[in-house]
């Protein structure tokens, strides 16, 4: 496989440890004149009008002065770099600084960053010195007990853990390590990932557009990396005098005592009284599940009101499965007839979850909840941000920031319908961003919009499993890391068919198409896969911009097993934009059909069209049609990336094409 300089480690995208790749980076004298604030390390410009909007200004630390390395870019899974926004950051030795330009007046920062695991596991903490105006004004305490998983999936905190599957294939050795003789030896630590969390820290006061921000690395850690600094400017508490305050219940601000007993009084006077609930500033411990109905719970602001637990062991396991219980706030099940009317805004949930264990229910918000919303809160440290298991209806989620979670962001899951996922901002998921997931149950009518979501660790940014008349428009998805995609529609996981229509439109999707470890091929930025059965759904692509592919664009593909059972037919694309990809534009591995009109490509790395349908190679072509219906611009190394010669059905199948890293996108 052959890659140039840009992408420096993609040619050993399996195993690469911590090692640290060196890139240019900005050093110390050398700043840019001005602040360089982006939105998923692109220029704004890129992506106007797509993703959310947010109240924070986003600086690379690649593109700031500072005196450590700069590593990177890396597009290779298990490595720091790769798994940077933007896939570059910037590392310090202790003693070493980057420093920030406040493009904006802020009295609050939030700093992404990695430092060294445990030898053993488990995390270490280090304090980080930041100053402002050549002051030192606070210490951030930083952490990677919540970072660092390893080894095959579900993974481990234990880097000198042995394979968790030896009877598994694995792409290391090309081979089941059980059944192999002599055993291979497998690097340790194995597949090590999530090397990221994220810190906020309140100034004390507003330091006007121009002021300097040094972060400034402790002896405490062998390394630090700092990959990011959001800056922002955040308003006052929100009071609320007629409400059930907590505070009047016994809650304790202090976070010293559990306020669990507490927050139920004072929802349960809020449901006799018809009042809302209101937790005023401060830090309280919850350690199970707050179950809410028919109530409002608001608090002062998602910096101001923190609601923080510990993930607890139960003394058996409950009737879901969980094994253990945490913070957060859960509607009734289904089963029990679900909740309604609940609406949760303006505060923090901050959960202890270091280990993906799937029965465990310890999510930031769960259950059902329908005719309900979910406005401005702050998800930490949770499995699940938000994982809702219907039938449920009409639920509108608005303005939250999801971080740092060991598995998804948001999953609508069994038949969720007619809701709404709008303008949320997502970084750092253990498994896809957005999902909604149609098991058992078809979800419809349901809007992912004008969301953001960056460097998910594994799988998709936003991914769609079946279902019925559901959108994904608007949205803005960075960097996911290893084997998935921007975009990806699925028949899989047991879901229910596609019918109806999937509107997927006006998206943009950056640095995408990553490596598929199993298949060992690159995916596309945008990812159909027919793997249960086949789909036929009314599907409809438009608008889409797909920015600096890794690999494809567009895949469309089946599993080996059942190639000649599935097909996908019928996708439309359409005024499509495609700049940059390290293979082709379109890759199909799968029987079936798609057109395009108005899809314009530049920057392509191999023939425009990877057509291998099932892979049969019948002397009549492809499997694979592809229709052309004109103003498709644009070309791949062999001329016209849809060129007449590849159409209908003209088999272009190289496996495995090389890899030619594009220049990095720019406006159009």
């Amino acid at each position: 496989m052959s890659v140039t300089a840009r992408w420096p480690a993609l040619a050993t995208a399996c195993v690469v440890g911590l090692g640290l790749a060196v890139g240019a980076g900005v050093p110390a004298g050398a700043a840019p004149a001005a602040p360089v604030v982006t939105r998923a390390g692109l220029d704004p410009a890129l992506v106007a009008g797509r993703g959310a909007t947010v109240d924070f200004a986003e600086q690379e630390a690649e593109n700031v002065r500072h005196n450590g390395t700069a590593i990177g870019p890396d597009r290779a899974a298990y490595s720091l770099a790769g798994e940077a926004s933007g896939r570059t950051a910037v590392r310090l030795a202790p003693g070493q600084y980057v420093e920030f330009t406040l493009p904006s007046p802020a009295n609050a920062i939030n700093v992404r960053y990695s430092i060294p695991d445990a030898p053993a596991g488990g995390g270490i903490t280090a304090p980080l010195d930041v100053a402002v105006g050549g002051r030192s004004t606070r210490t951030m305490t930083l952490t990677s007990q919540y970072a660092y998983l390893y080894n095959q999936y579900p993974f481990t905190n234990d880097p000198n853990a042995g394979l968790l599957h030896p009877d598994w294939w694995i792409t290391e050795c090309a081979c089941v390590p059980a059944a192999t003789t002599p055993v291979p030896e497998i690097a340790k630590p194995f597949r090590p990932m999530h090397f990221y969390d994220e810190q906020r820290l309140l100034l004390g006061r507003t330091y006007r557009a121009g002021e300097k921000i040094r972060l400034t690395a402790s002896s405490g850690a062998a390394w630090t990396v700092i990959d990011l600094l959001d800056t922002q400017l955040v308003g006052l508490p929100h009071v609320a005098v007629r409400a059930s305050n907590v505070l009047l219940f016994g809650a304790d601000p202090t976070g010293r005592r559990d306020s669990a007993a507490a927050f139920d009084r004072a929802i349960a006077f809020a449901r006799k009284a018809r009042l809302k609930v209101y937790i005023p500033p401060g830090t309280y411990q919850v350690n199970r599940h707050i179950i809410v109905d028919d109530v409002t719970i608001e608090g002062a602001g998602s910096w101001y009101t923190i609601i923080k637990g510990r993930e607890v062991a139960l003394a058996e396991p409950s009737p879901d499965g969980s094994v253990h219980t945490g913070v957060g706030f859960y509607g009734r099940a289904a089963a029990d007839g679900g909740s309604r009317n609940v609406h949760l805004r303006g505060f923090a949930i901050e959960g202890d979850v270091r280990e993906r264990i799937d029965t465990d229910q310890v999510n930031g918000v769960g259950g059902a909840l329908s005719d309900s919303t979910i406005d401005g809160l702050y998800l930490r440290h949770t499995k699940v941000g938000m994982w809702f298991d219907g039938p449920m209806r009409n639920l509108t989620v608005t303005n939250n920031v999801i971080v740092d979670q060991i598995a998804d962001a948001l999953n609508l899951h069994i038949g969720v319908t007619r809701s709404v996922v709008r303008n949320n901002f997502i970084r750092n998921t253990g498994d896809d961003g957005l999902a909604m997931w149609s098991e058992k149950t078809a979800n419809a009518g349901n809007t992912f919009d004008h969301n953001t979501v960056q460097t998910p660790t594994l799988a998709n940014g936003i991914a769609i499993y079946g279902g019925t008349d559901n959108t994904v428009s608007g949205n803005l998805v960075a960097d996911p890391i290893r084997e998935g995609s921007g975009i990806h529609a699925g028949s899989r996981f047991g879901a229910e068919p596609f019918a109806g229509d999937l509107i997927i439109r006006n998206n943009t999707v950056v640095r995408a198409g990553t490596l598929e470890l199993n298949w060992r091929i690159g995916l596309g930025a945008i990812w159909f896969y027919a793997l249960d059965r086949s789909i036929s759904a009314n599907i409809e692509v438009t608008g889409d911009h797909y920015l600096d592919n890794t690999y494809n664009a567009i895949m469309l593909v089946s599993d080996w097993g059942v190639k000649d059972l599935y097909s996908i037919d019928g996708v439309k694309f359409r005024d499509v934009r495609v700049d940059g990809t390290g293979t082709s534009v379109v890759s199909a591995r799968v029987a079936g059909s798609a057109s395009f009109e108005n899809v314009d490509a530049r920057n392509v790395g191999a023939v425009g069209v990877n057509n291998c349908g099932s892979f049969n190679f019948k002397p009549t072509g492809s499997e694979f049609a592809l229709t052309d219906l004109g103003g498709n611009d644009g070309g791949g190394t062999t001329g016209p990336w849809l060129a007449a010669w590849e159409l209908p059905n003209t088999i272009t199948c190289d496996d495995r094409p090389p890899v030619v890293a594009p220049p990095a996108p720019t406006t159009w």
